[in-house]
């Protein structure tokens, strides 16, 4: 009788590992996509972006890559662990899954997605300021001059792209904010 009671304890305790260990393997995942994840959506276009949005997304931006490798190696780890115990098929394939979606996050770390969302705006068409009847007196520009030459680049235009390149004064220019 002692030897059942020691077997149905005993399997109890193993379960519970194993669900602790899956419930890691889950939060390992989320960890490994938020690092990346967050300072997309804190920077976004045509979005109010605040100091502290900006200064959090550039933080994670710098930590990503270290994060998704260290939360890559305890994935690998907790699925080594799991795969000894795993006997049905279609949780190992949960576990195969599981170690490919570690990956993804770790290769978005290592590419700059800020470069994909704000490209420079090419070929860009200029008005002279007599002619832009679209800017208003309230509106924000980014104002450029050099030597005899100024431009002015209305925010508001520019709010997607974030960088217009042009030529200035015989200088090219990229002007971005």
């Amino acid at each position: 009788m002692e030897n059942i009671v020691t077997e149905i304890t005993t399997g109890a305790v193993v379960r519970r590992k194993t669900w602790t260990r899956w419930l890691a393997l889950g939060s390992t995942i989320i960890v490994s996509f938020a690092a990346v994840m967050i300072p997309a959506f804190l920077i976004l276009p045509f979005k109010s972006q605040t100091e502290r949005a900006l200064r959090i997304s550039y933080l994670l931006r710098t930590w990503s890559p270290l994060i998704t490798i260290i939360t890559g190696l305890l994935a690998l780890a907790l699925v080594v662990s799991l795969w000894q115990r795993t006997r049905r098929w279609w949780r190992k394939a949960l576990l195969v899954l599981a170690m490919l979606l570690t990956i993804s996050p770790a290769w978005f770390a290592r590419q700059n997605h800020f470069e994909w969302m704000f490209n420079p705006l090419r070929n860009s068409a200029y008005a002279k300021a007599s002619e832009a009847s679209f800017v208003g007196d309230s509106d924000m520009v980014l104002a450029v001059k050099i030597r005899n030459e100024a431009v002015a680049y209305p925010v508001r235009l520019m709010a997607y792209h974030h960088v217009v390149q042009d030529v200035v004064g015989g200088t090219p220019i990229c002007a971005t904010y």
